[in-house]
């Protein structure tokens, strides 16, 4: 019995509920979205769309500007040597650089998830022909040639186990389109979420897109209205006998005839319409009749006022609402510095993201090709992604100070001048204070250092 007890209890009873079809993933409801469609339409935004392009330039931007580094995993000359071995192949010898290797990984961020190849080399020195040989090194390890990505728009199916971990992938990719089948070990998986651990995450723009479809529509709608209003709606007037019912083969061939035309009716350098005259030779209507309709250029809708509506809404899923603020001479610097350090917060939770995966695939599977041991592993680490102004680091170390919570030491002076880009002072020159009052000179110089003395030694 007890034997029993104890296998029910590793065992799994349930399931994350995801729908997956041999591989094929279907969560999302929407029919734009799914599946090709949703990756189609995806790039659409993050490529068309104004406000969404300039989110994501911004998002390249500041993890462009981001410093990493890898930290060993502990303080000794052994650990520190496999940091700068694991730093060299990560940032120095790579086909392609980190800041690209980066830009790639990014798209995760467009699409929900990304999936990079793991690439090896052994690294036999700059002048070897093969590219799994050839690198900036020649200690015969084994290192990364990349992390080259397998597009969105490849990803034919997924492998999964019963607990809807990841195997594998197959890709289905230009120019033979011949199924590849590529194993969790030699890829690296990057998502936005993990919720029913669905592998291909949620796109960052999900929420924008209901936003960005009736904006879509509403733009083309208002180039129309303008179109319109600036070159008249065409309107034809033909016969009554030739729209009645009993009107004849020829009249009605002449009818469609017509309505091809006003409907290709417009104002350009290629402008010119040709008719019967509206009137017989003896006067009487002809029944032909063509005017131009127009709206004065005033309508009773404010079509900018809702497409202004929707980018602010597209803007706010992403908490990328900073992008329009002064646009329309309105947003305090205030309000500016508080949404873009909301925006830049968010951005560090999928640079955590990015650095999990490199720590906890790339540079273990990496080092264990390399027979080097797992409590020898570093992990790799990123800086701040936006600065602190100095004026408040100014003020609240003043503040600080002043009530006595910290007292500044050569420590903090440091920290300030690399804060503020300053020279830090020199390590061998001595410091001078003016003696206080009544104060013991020979305990200022022998705390201080003696002038004299320095110079007689010298």
């Amino acid at each position: 019995m007890t034997q029993d007890k104890d296998l029910d209890l590793f065992q799994v009873f349930g399931r994350t509920g995801l729908k997956n079809y041999s591989g094929i993933v279907n969560e999302e409801f929407l029919e734009q979205l799914k599946h090709e469609k949703g990756t189609r339409m995806y790039r659409e935004m993050a490529e068309n769309d104004a406000i969404i392009g300039a989110i994501l330039y911004a998002i390249k931007t500041l993890v462009r500007q981001v410093d990493w580094r890898i930290d060993a995993a502990e303080d000794t000359d052994e650990a520190r040597a496999v940091a700068d071995f694991v730093s060299e192949c990560l940032f120095e010898d790579m086909d392609r650089t980190w800041t690209d290797t980066l830009s790639e990984i990014l798209s995760f961020l467009v699409y929900g998830y990304s999936v990079h190849e793991i690439t090896y080399k052994i690294r036999r020195g700059p002048d070897e022909e093969l590219k799994t040989r050839r690198s900036k090194f020649s200690d015969g390890r084994i290192g990364w040639r990349g992390f080259p990505i397998r597009a969105q728009d490849t990803v034919y199916s997924w492998d999964l186990d019963e607990d809807g971990d990841v195997l594998g992938f197959t890709q289905l990719a230009p120019p033979d389109f011949q199924r590849r089948y590529i194993p969790a070990e030699k890829m690296l998986h990057f998502r936005t979420e993990s919720h029913k651990n669905n592998p291909e995450g949620r796109s960052l723009l999900r929420n924008a897109f209901l936003s960005y479809y009736y904006k879509k529509k509403l733009i083309t709608y208002e180039s129309i209205g303008v179109a319109r209003d600036l070159a008249g709606l065409p309107v034809l007037e033909v016969p009554a006998e030739m729209l009645s019912s009993s009107a004849s083969s020829s009249q009605k061939a002449v009818v469609a005839q017509m309505k091809e035309f006003i409907t290709r009716v417009s104002r350009d350098e290629m402008e010119g319409v040709l008719l019967p005259s509206e009137t017989n030779s003896d006067g009487s209507p002809s029944g032909y009749r063509l005017r131009l309709l127009n709206s004065g250029g005033r309508r009773p809708i404010d079509v900018n006022e809702i497409i202004k509506r929707h980018e602010s809404r597209q803007a706010i899923t992403v908490l990328g609402e900073f992008v329009l603020l002064g646009m329309d001479k309105v947003g305090s610097f205030a309000l500016a510095s508080t949404k873009t350090s909301l925006f830049a917060q968010a951005l560090g939770t999928y640079l955590d993201v990015i650095a999990e995966v490199i720590n906890n695939d790339a540079i273990p599977k990496l080092l264990r090709l390399n027979g080097i041991p797992a409590d020898l592993f570093p992990v790799l680490h990123y800086e701040d992604i936006e600065t602190a102004d100095l004026n408040e680091l100014a003020a609240s170390l003043a503040s600080l100070t002043g009530a006595g919570i910290i007292t500044p030491d050569d420590e903090l002076e440091e920290y300030v001048r690399n804060f503020a880009d300053l020279p830090q002072p020199q390590k061998d020159s001595a410091r001078f204070e003016a003696a206080p009052p009544g104060a013991d000179e020979e305990l200022i110089a022998s705390t201080y250092g003696n002038e004299e003395d320095e110079s007689d030694e010298d």
